[in-house]
């Protein structure tokens, strides 16, 4: 710019000389013309002292002017070479991204993601930084934001190895050897299982259970006199625990369904032979409590005729047994029975290789840590190995067997109890032996990824229709708005708003005192998926919402404690423990803690609690009834009362009680009277056959001859919960 500014000062220059020096010859000549050369030289000497001047002054206000033209001229072409090069920012986005990781990728704080997102049909109030955001989303905030969009591969469909464990190969039968049956009793509530297994066994385990009832799945290993060995599982018999009777049957070989002779099949009977149904499971029925009187074993076997169980009496292929577990009668009947079947399905396992297995129980013990009851089915397990099953791994420190006995290895068939997990997995998970306990975690990992990308799947699909939804109602509100000025649209939104807040208010209210938020707690797994099961089955939430606040094995702690404070809601404890401290805190707070150690007592509790929580039926009952004889009207000051003359027809009447009227057998009014008066008196009772005037606390209710008043009281009647959990 310089060089051009001194060319064109030289331009100018030159110029303006020119222009100056044409200018004075012109001059010189005019004047040499009028007055003669002699007069032209004092002109030509004055100009040389004036043009300088007057050029300095052009030459300012030139090159002022010229500047600003180039500076301005240049600032255009600066400005347009700059923006190319200058390109907005490239974000690289996926789909499904959440707000918190488009707010890092933008490099902006997560309220410009909010700011983003104003004045579209996405509810705001509801979105959380860990929220997933649709392609619509991501790409209005981009847009609002200035920046520029890049679409990167789905992080989900990112390639990534299979680093999960599984199962290995069929092993070469050759290999196999002969294993002990895994036998599961199965049938209905109160038939004798646990009495059975007791006699079989010789312990007392039914003895320890309150109420006779197993409460959760029990795995034991017993001996015969003749030297063959057989694992029972004991499931639950309660009609809840469907579940996990049914887990039972996916690892068990055989199933001895335990029938009462004197009560027969029940509901629960024939959900055990579905459940072993649809695991393809042979069946020994054990016809039990033959010792009674009324037992009557044949009625047994026709009622499973129904169910398709056909026993070799009847011409079919399942045996029945008929024993007694409290006199121990057949018993050993019903074992070789149960090994004469073992040995037709020629059972065999592998010993050798990594260990398979299945979670039957899993608990938290406060001196062990978590421990896991397990049927080893491949393999032989020892100490030192490690184990993965669902999300959480071992290295096995410890195994005992069931009376607690340390044992060194587990063999195929054989429960054991495994001490050493570093989280509490799942009754029900598999078990896979790993080679090192780099690659459990590495299987977690994989595992735990798994399930966070099936989840975010499930979350995508949730916000799109959420996002629909909003869509459609942000379009219908731009239709309702659309014909009218902002002014009455600010004034109907503002009124609407109101409306809402106050409903809100109303319903969060009759939420709160409707509502009954519970924590559950359970000595072991299995006694916490049980009472899950019974709650999913709530059907009542009409009359009351049942809120499962939290969750969890072990005893109750802190932690529950304030869950329980946040949301007003009652503890329900099974089997466990709560120290002075935690009793003392709950106190303070005012929280409950109701403690059981029978499921149903659990459950009648919490539907007294559920009913509650019901507002109270309303029952009206009858004190006297009276007729309309007459109608006539009392003046008070300015007013005409209207009054109606009766006779009492039955009971009686009483001024303090409620009264509706009656016309042709419909109520059109119910209230209390202002004024009940027999002749002139006022009088608070009156009674069969007697006469009396009444007036009414609403004035604009005419009687007429014929009406009935009808005297009565209101009682508030504690209402009930509909729900009914099966038993």
């Amino acid at each position: 710019m310089n060089q051009k500014l001194q060319k064109l000062e030289n331009l100018l220059r030159f110029r303006v000389i020119y222009r100056q020096l044409h200018s004075l010859d012109q001059k010189r000549i005019l004047a040499q013309w009028k007055h003669g050369f002699s007069s032209a030289s004092p002109a030509w000497a004055a100009q040389p002292y004036t043009w300088p001047w007057q050029t300095d002054v052009f030459l300012r206000a030139a090159l002022s002017q010229y500047r600003l033209l180039v500076t301005k001229k240049e600032k255009r072409p600066w400005k347009s070479q700059v923006s190319p090069t200058k390109s907005k920012k490239e974000v690289e986005v996926w789909f499904g991204m959440t707000a918190k990781e488009l707010a890092r990728a933008m490099g902006r704080d997560i309220d410009c993601v909010y700011e983003g997102l104003l004045n579209t049909a996405i509810d705001i109030d509801s979105l959380e930084a860990d929220s997933h955001l649709d392609e619509v989303c991501i790409k209005e905030v981009i847009k609002k934001a200035g920046m520029k969009l890049k679409w990167s591969k789905l992080k989900q469909d990112k390639v990534r190895e299979n680093r999960d464990a599984v199962k290995r190969p069929q092993a070469d039968p050759a290999l196999l050897i002969p294993r002990s049956p895994v036998v599961t009793i199965m049938g209905h509530v109160d038939h004798g299982k646990t009495t059975l297994l007791d006699k079989l066994r010789k312990t007392q385990v039914a003895a320890m259970e309150a109420g006779g009832i197993t409460q959760h799945i029990g795995a034991f290993l017993v001996s015969l006199p003749s030297g063959e060995k057989i694992t029972f599982l004991d499931t639950p018999g309660h009609a809840a625990f469907s579940s996990m009777r049914a887990r039972g049957a996916q690892v068990t070989d055989i199933v001895v369904l335990v029938v009462a002779a004197d009560d027969g099949v029940m509901k629960q009977t024939i959900e055990s032979i579905q459940h072993a149904r649809d695991a393809q499971v042979p069946i020994v029925v054990a016809i039990n409590k033959c010792d009674k009187a009324k037992a009557d074993p044949e009625k047994v076997k026709k009622e499973l005729l129904v169910y398709d169980v056909v026993c070799e009496e009847y011409g079919g292929d399942v045996q029945a047994v008929l024993v007694s577990a409290l006199t121990g009668e057949n018993l050993m009947a019903l074992a070789e029975a149960t090994i004469a079947l073992a040995e037709m399905l020629e059972l065999k396992a592998d010993p050798s290789g990594p260990v398979e297995g299945t979670i039957i129980e899993s608990f938290t013990d406060k001196g062990r840590g978590p421990v896991t009851t397990a049927i080893i089915q491949r393999g032989t397990l020892r100490k030192g190995s490690v184990l993965v099953a669902g999300k959480s791994w071992a290295k096995v420190r410890l195994m005992f067997d069931e009376n607690g006995k340390t044992v060194s290895e587990a063999y195929p068939s054989m429960p054991v109890g495994i001490i050493g997990w570093r989280d509490l997995p799942s009754a029900g998970d598999e078990i896979l032996e790993v080679e090192s306990e780099a690659r459990a975690r590495e299987v977690i990992d994989w595992r735990k990824c798994e399930q966070e990308q099936e989840k975010s799947k499930d979350d995508l699909k949730i916000i799109e229709e959420k996002r629909k939804e909003h869509q459609e109602a942000h379009r219908k509100s731009r239709e309702k708005y659309g014909t009218l000025v902002w002014k009455e649209r600010s004034f109907m939104k503002y009124l609407e708003r109101k409306e809402q807040k106050s409903l809100r208010l109303k319903e969060k209210a009759e939420r709160d005192s409707n509502t009954l938020p519970v924590i559950i707690k359970g000595d072991v797994d299995g006694s916490v998926e049980a009472i899950l099961d019974i709650l999913e089955t709530y059907d009542a939430s009409h009359e009351c919402e049942l809120e499962l606040v939290h969750f969890g094995v072990g005893d109750i702690s802190e932690n529950d404690i304030t869950f329980a404070e946040t949301f007003d809601g009652i503890i329900y404890g099974f089997n466990v423990n709560v120290s002075n401290v935690i009793q003392q805190s709950a106190a303070k707070k005012g929280v409950k803690i109701k403690l059981h150690k029978i499921i149903y007592r659990l459950i009648e509790d919490l539907q007294g609690e559920l009913s509650n929580r019901i507002p109270c039926i309303v029952e009206e009952h009858p004190v006297g009834e009276a007729s309309v004889l007459a109608t006539f009207s009392v003046t008070e000051g300015k007013k005409k009362i209207p009054v109606a003359g009766c006779r009492v027809q039955k009971g009686q009447l009483e001024k303090q009680k409620k009264f509706k009227l009656m016309r042709n057998g419909h109520v059109i009014w119910k209230g209390s009277l202002t004024s009940l008066k027999h002749h002139k008196d006022d009088i608070s009772v009156i009674k069969t056959g007697m006469e009396c005037g009444l007036s009414l606390d609403e004035e604009k209710i005419e009687f007429k001859v014929g009406d009935e008043i009808v005297c009565y009281e209101e009682k508030h009647i504690l209402a009930k919960t509909s729900w009914d959990p099966g038993f």
